[in-house]
Formats: structure tokens, C-alpha cells, sequence
């Protein structure tokens, strides 16, 4: 009789933690089912935030950004080094330029400038010519380029920075110049051109918001000028090296 209680309290015992174990490994698998479930939903509300705001920045782009920009320009171009030591500056310069926004911080811009400057020698002595005096030397330097602006972040900052749209720029030029020779019409002109880089910055405030501004912008200019390395007026200056800076004042018209 002892021997037959004690059978079926064994079978009570091993049938129990049958129907537990299972119900546990069932619970881990259900778990793990959820946990992928949870993981997918992440990735898939993640997509979806940065499709939203993507869709966000480009409406309120299309609403209140610029796309399209025009300025006319006046300023002035300076030289350093031995071209700034006998370069007279004929100002102003003038610019234009067209830009092209991709969003509310960048845009990509083509433009032309032109600047006039003048030399004088009246030595016959120089050695690239020939016994002949120079006298006035008319310089004509035009350039075209093409660049890259960022617009800075401002939303942070005051209202005055804000509205003066503060800026940083890259350029990759050509600057062709040509010396004429006005004095002496048996030295023929002197022309070539020499690529380069701009690199500076300006502001842009507004006259009527979206429709007009005022530009101005600060440009240090390396070219590897054609005569850079002359020796064409020795012995009273070594070679015509240096670098250059404008200074533009700009109307820009916006689209």
C-alpha cells in the first residue's frame, strides 16, 4: 500500500515539472520573439523620424530659403610683396558673380572680376628689354572662378549676427593678365594667365528680406601670376611675386 502512495505521488511529481518546464521554454521563446519584434520596430521608427525630417528641412527650405543669387560688385584689389611695391592700384574693381543654393548653408557660385593697375619705368637698363625704356605699363588682370560659400549657424546667436548672414568661401581661379605697353609701341603686350585659390568670408544683410541685400566680402587671393617670376626688370626690383586681396561691395539680387 506505502509502495503504491508513494508511485503516485512520483507521477504527480514528474508530470507537474513536465508541464512547467514546457511552459517555461515556451515563455523564453515568446521573449526573444518580442525582444526582435521591439528591435525592429526601433530601426523602423528611426527611418521613418529621419524621412520626416528630411521632408520637414526641405519644405521649410522651398518656403523660406533662397535659390537662386545675382550681385554686381565694386571694391578694391591691393598686392603684396614686390607686384604691391610697384603696382599703382587703379580702383575699383569691379565683380559679378551668380549663385546656386543646394540648402539654407550652402551654396556653389561662378563669377568674373576685374581689376586695372599700373607700373612706370623709365630705366634702359631693364634686362628683358633690349636697351628699350618701358615708361607706363597699363595692367589689366581678369579672372573668372568658381567657389563654394557656407553660410554659418546663426540661429543660436543675436538678431544682428542672424540678419547679416555671415560667411565663409573657397575659390579655385584663373587670372589672365596682360601688360600693355602705353609709352613704347615697339615693346609688343605681355599677357598669360596662372591659376589660383580665394579664400575669405563676408556678410549679407538684408535690404527687403528675400528680394535684395548688401554684400561685402574679404578675399586673400595665391595665384601663380604668369610673370611671377620675371626678371624682366632688374636690376630695380628682382621679380614681380606677391599675393593679392580684394574688398567687395555688392548689391545682390535673390530669387
Amino acid at each position: 500500500m506505502l509502495f503504491k502512495n508513494i508511485q503516485k505521488i512520483l507521477l504527480v511529481f514528474i508530470i507537474t515539472t513536465n508541464i512547467f518546464g514546457q511552459a517555461g521554454v515556451n515563455d523564453g521563446f515568446s521573449i526573444e520573439e518580442e525582444d526582435l519584434n521591439i528591435g525592429g520596430d526601433i530601426f523602423s521608427d528611426f527611418n521613418e523620424d529621419i524621412e520626416s525630417n528630411q521632408v520637414m528641412e526641405d519644405e521649410r527650405f522651398y518656403r523660406y530659403g533662397r535659390f537662386f543669387t545675382f550681385s554686381f560688385s565694386l571694391g578694391l584689389t591691393t598686392f603684396t610683396g614686390n607686384r604691391g611695391v610697384v603696382y599703382e592700384n587703379e580702383h575699383p574693381s569691379y565683380g559679378l558673380q551668380l549663385s546656386i543654393f543646394k540648402d539654407f548653408q550652402t551654396a556653389i557660385s561662378i563669377g568674373i572680376g576685374f581689376s586695372r593697375h599700373n607700373m612706370y619705368f623709365d630705366q634702359t637698363n631693364l634686362e628683358g628689354f633690349n636697351g628699350e625704356a618701358p615708361s607706363f605699363v597699363q595692367v589689366s588682370q581678369l579672372r573668372v572662378y568658381t567657389g563654394y560659400k557656407y553660410y554659418i549657424d546663426t540661429s543660436n546667436l543675436g538678431t544682428a549676427i542672424t540678419y547679416s548672414n555671415p560667411y565663409i568661401t573657397g575659390r579655385l581661379e584663373y587670372w589672365y593678365t596682360t601688360n600693355k605697353f602705353i609709352d613704347n609701341e615697339n615693346i609688343p603686350n605681355r599677357n598669360g594667365g596662372g591659376l589660383g585659390v580665394g579664400l575669405g568670408g563676408g556678410l549679407e544683410f538684408p535690404i527687403k528680406l528675400k528680394e535684395s541685400y548688401l554684400g561685402i566680402e574679404f578675399l586673400y587671393h595665391n595665384v601663380n601670376f604668369f610673370d611671377k617670376n620675371t626678371g624682366a626688370y632688374r636690376p630695380v626690383i628682382e621679380d614681380l611675386s606677391g599675393d593679392a586681396f580684394t574688398t567687395m561691395m555688392s548689391y545682390i539680387w535673390n530669387w
